[in-house]
């Protein structure tokens, strides 16, 4: 192959800021001294790297007067446009992939001179941000840092963004082929910070390259491997409601409404009376196929039925939207009715698939996961209060354990790798309180239930705190965040399969749980009902097209809430909040705006007569 077809050909660059003077020297082919480095003889500004051994030098001075500051900025940047094409090569178009990167720049000294030309810009955007996301906030920062921290993973070699504006990603860097759904559906992250990306990445992959026009089965990775994944399929059709939310208009659900409702019917035929409980095979992210009524997999198939009843009414596909409704209101039922065990919800076996693998009568960290997913986007309860919350106790008190290793030693379960430190707490898998463990099947899989998945961890964070129970979630939070402490291990890298694991990005799920937040773009609905430090408090969000701060204050004298844009735009036709009056008022940078108080089926809230639209740099007050 030509040498610029290979992935590791490209160019990198080192320059200097800011500098009264810069001097750059050729590569240095010795370091036995600091001379070597420091005062090599000027040369060349460029080296090419097949032919000469060495690093380059750039070296910079300032004169500065008694008392004053001067600030040097260097800056390092490369240009690699051409990804590992043969580790992608099952990817449509595999062999001709370029970053997308190589859309924008030529080489690195292109990149520096767009750094060059707009460091005031981007470095005021990113100040910005971090001063929003930390030091505006009120939330702990350790919580921020650790959801910070996690986004990073969009950084790293898990992820890629190609030249025709594709996102893929691995689960973890270079392992398991992506972007796969059953892993994917976790990670909030992008698709709150990033929200194009994710429409187009439904769009293009999962209702197009993955998609199976006869029968709506969306592929749990795309072209890589077109077969079934239940938890997959129902997560995706709930992030496709989420990529509407996080829309400015409906004119992306309605392009892509034909193929969802396709996928909705899908599940639905996974249910054979039908009566909102999947009965058959059930491939999930287990790595196995499951078989038996269990909360787990039709509590997701419920909350994708709730996500469909309410896209397509707002498609105006009415007599869909009442399918759906009446099999997730009988799914609803029969989970409660069959599976809770007046602690938590248990694993109803399958006679006719002796061995294969099951919770049984154990205690499933996800056994709620539909109705967590449910609390994210607003819909209709999966599950009923009473049991959901019985069961977020059973799972507190009996997954999260503060010795593991310990633990595992008197485990049911054999083997299991190992997620965790002997002295932090976490939350194991599945624990066997009525016993159970030596049923849980005959498939190598059963040694996930001894691991502690940290995605799966920040799930169960985000829905403790979304139903009322804070320090719990906090706590299972902070326990992953102990684990990667930098005295212990790279806190930047969450493991599971492979590093910087993409379920992790789950951790962004429990930040909304926290700012109680809620978004509707098409609708112009936003909503905060913050569960730490209510009565003074403030924290960054990010909307369709814009992001920027949000603070209330609670008191006896002062109830009043602030909406500060910092960038894009947000269109505002109604505002729920965790406070109300009859006689709300509202001013956009001290101009008065009509507001009034409402409801809606899910609660009071404040509505505006005329759309108020607020501009990066405005601020919305309201007075309660």
């Amino acid at each position: 192959r030509d040498m610029p077809e290979l992935p590791d050909h490209g160019s990198v660059t080192l320059a200097v800021l800011g500098a009264d003077r810069a001097r750059v020297c050729p590569a240095t082919e010795t370091f036995e001294s600091p001379s070597d480095v420091f005062a090599p003889a000027p040369g060349s500004s460029t080296v090419d790297g097949l032919t000469r051994r060495g690093a380059g030098v750039v070296a910079a001075a300032v004169m500065l007067n008694p008392g004053e500051q001067r600030t040097i900025r260097f800056a390092l940047a490369w240009y690699f446009p051409v990804p590992d094409r043969e580790g992608l090569a099952f990817l449509e178009h595999g062999l001709e992939l370029l970053r997308h990167y190589a859309n924008r720049f030529g080489s690195a000294q292109d990149v520096v001179v767009q750094l060059a030309r707009e460091q005031d810009r981007l470095l005021g955007a990113t100040r910005a941000w971090t001063r929003a996301w930390y030091e505006d906030s009120t939330l702990p920062h350790w919580f921020l840092e650790r959801i910070a921290a996690n986004t990073t993973i969009l950084s790293t070699s898990t992820c890629y963004r190609f030249a025709d504006g594709r996102f893929y990603g691995w689960e973890g860097a270079y392992c398991c082929a992506g972007t796969c759904t059953h892993v994917w559906h976790y990670a909030h992250a992008l698709a709150r910070l990033f929200p194009a990306m994710e429409r187009d990445t439904r769009e293009r992959v999962d209702l197009g390259i993955g998609f199976h026009a006869a029968t709506g089965q969306l592929s749990m990775r795309g072209e890589a491997d077109r077969s079934p994944a239940v938890d997959g399929q129902a997560g995706t059709v709930l992030r496709i409601y989420r990529e509407h939310q996080m829309s400015p208009d409906s004119g992306w659900l309605r392009r892509v409404w034909p193929r969802t409702r396709q996928a909705v019917e899908y599940l639905i035929g996974s249910d054979a009376e039908p009566d909102g409980i999947l009965d058959g095979a059930q491939p999930n992210t287990q790595d196995a196929t499951w078989f038996g009524r269990n909360s787990w997999l039709s509590g997701l198939y419920v909350a994708a039925l709730r996500a469909g009843e309410a896209m397509a009414r707002e498609v105006g596909d009415d007599a869909f939207a009442r399918r759906c409704a009446g099999l997730a209101a009988s799914g609803t039922e029969v989970i409660v009715r069959d599976l809770f065990n007046g602690e938590y919800f248990v694993h109803e076996l399958d006679p006719a698939h002796p061995g294969s693998v099951n919770t049984n009568r154990g205690c499933f960290a996800d056994q709620l996961l539909g109705q967590s997913w449910a609390a994210q986007l607003g819909l209709p309860r999966v599950l009923p209060p009473e049991p959901t919350r019985s069961a977020l106790r059973s799972i507190w008190r009996h997954n999260f354990v503060p010795r593991p290793m310990e633990y595992r030693e008197h485990s049911p379960i054999d083997g299991g790798r190992i997620f965790y430190d002997a002295d932090v707490p976490a939350l194991v898998m599945c624990t066997w309180p009525d016993g159970g463990g030596d049923e849980a099947g005959d498939n190598w899989s059963t040694s996930y239930f001894n691991e502690a998945w940290h995605g799966i961890e920040y799930q169960v964070a985000a829905h403790l705190i979304a139903e009322g129970m804070v320090g719990e979630g906090l706590a299972i939070a902070r326990s992953v965040h102990d684990r990667y402490g930098p005295l212990r291990r790279n806190p930047y890298n969450e493991i599971e399969c492979s590093d910087h694991y993409a379920r992790s990005m789950a951790s962004f799920g429990t930040y909304l749980s926290a700012l109680g937040f809620e978004h509707h773009g098409p609708n112009g609905h936003l909503g905060f009902a913050p569960k730490i430090r209510a009565e003074e408090f403030a924290a960054a969000f990010a909307t369709a097209e814009g992001w920027g701060r949000y603070r209330q204050t609670r008191s006896e004298s002062e109830r009043t809430s602030t909406i500060e844009l910092h960038h894009g735009r947000l269109e505002l036709r109604t505002l729920r909040l965790d406070a109300t009056t009859a006689e709300p008022r509202a001013t956009l940078d001290g101009a008065p705006v009509d507001v009034r108080a409402s409801a809606d089926e899910s609660g009071p809230l404040l509505r505006f007569p005329e759309t108020c639209t607020i501009s990066a740099g405005q601020c919305l007050d309201v007075h309660l």
